[in-house]
């Protein structure tokens, strides 16, 4: 589990501009958390997308939870425009640490909704998104993490970091947990988060680690005995905008390198990741001889993930054993420091 964070995040919430409506003093059944960095323009069309599925299933409260993970373009402008004009509940959070997974736990420290739902900033959510999640969550069982459905959103993009599975199903050991559900399309019930805590800081898109925030959660939510469930509806659109080999390529060695991190982090309580590993290795070698490739539509090899696993892992005991040997007081006074910015 990720160290306890400091408060550092600054909040402008719609008070600034109205006095919040009783409706929206209520708690919420459902927060939505996105995350951002530099992407405006694909920010206001998630969130059009967001407020449209509000609308038409009104029933369902609902809030949403921007958070700006340091932009440098117009990002903090064209917020402060949507969060005075929008008809739901918004909170703009500022979290000047890098890194998702920090905007991740800094969105979900902000959120009063009983269920969070992440979605990513380059995501348009379907507009029955609402009734689907509200008839999953009403079976009562409030002890799962749930994902669903993601389409590709351009055809012009590389049909990657997408699921398009219309079968329902439960994570077992015998899958690698990446993909599984993606990180651009998941959900729980606050308390889940609460017992799984917060995600590590040192996996994500913006570490040195680059990607498996997200995966990271899912294999520590398994060990508690926590279910994972993909639905084959609660679908979003991913404009990913990845439409050369070369951008699929490098995110590819990324989410590699993250899972090599992942692999060594767990390999005591779930030796099972390594074996994910072995089968890579070994589809490598079958992959010289005539095997086939690591994707089928995109025709990725099986050698980067081997190469980028043992990276990963390299750099994960390097950022522990670093963690581990800097002195406490260090620690203390950088964390003081950052609390009073």
């Amino acid at each position: 589990m990720a160290p306890e964070r400091p408060k550092i995040v600054q909040e402008c919430t719609r008070a600034n501009v109205a006095a919040p409506s009783p409706a929206e003093r209520r708690e919420p059944l459902a927060s939505f958390i996105v995350c951002t960095r530099n992407r405006a323009e694909a920010l206001e069309a998630c969130i059009k997308s967001i407020e449209e599925a509000c609308r038409s299933h009104a029933t369902v409260t609902s809030e949403l939870v921007v958070v700006d993970n340091g932009s440098t373009d117009d990002t903090a402008e064209r917020l402060i425009h949507i969060a005075a004009t929008l008809s739901i509940a918004i909170t703009l959070v500022t979290e000047p640490r890098p890194g998702l997974a920090a905007a991740r736990n800094a969105g979900m420290e902000r959120s009063r909704g009983r269920i969070l739902v992440f979605i990513d900033d380059d995501c348009k959510v379907d507009c029955r998104y609402l009734q689907d999640l509200e008839r999953h969550y009403a079976t009562g069982e409030r002890c799962i993490i749930r994902g669903g459905r993601v389409e590709l959103g351009s055809s012009l993009d590389f049909p990657f970091t997408i699921k398009r599975s219309q079968r329902r199903e439960r994570f077992t050991q015998d899958v690698h947990p990446g993909g599984f559900i993606l990180g651009c399309n998941m959900t729980m019930h606050r308390e889940i988060a609460l017992r799984v805590g917060h995600f590590d800081e040192r996996l994500g898109a913006g570490s040195s680690l680059k990607s498996a925030e997200d995966t990271d959660y899912l294999v520590r939510a398994f060990q508690l005995g926590i279910p994972i469930e993909y639905v084959p509806d609660m679908t979003v659109l991913h404009y990913h905008g990845r439409n050369t080999r070369e951008a699929i390529e490098r995110l590819h060695r990324d989410y590699s390198l993250g899972n090599g991190a992942l692999c060594l982090k767990h390999i005591l309580k779930a030796p099972w990741l390594l074996r994910h590993f072995c089968w890579s290795v070994r589809s490598a070698w079958r992959e010289l001889f005539g095997g086939p490739r690591f994707d089928p539509e995109v025709s990725l090899s099986h050698w980067p993930i081997v190469f980028m696993n043992l990276l990963g892992a390299a750099k994960f005991a390097r950022l522990a054993i670093t963690r581990r040997a800097r002195p406490p007081e260090v620690t203390q006074i950088k964390q003081a420091a950052r609390s009073l910015r």
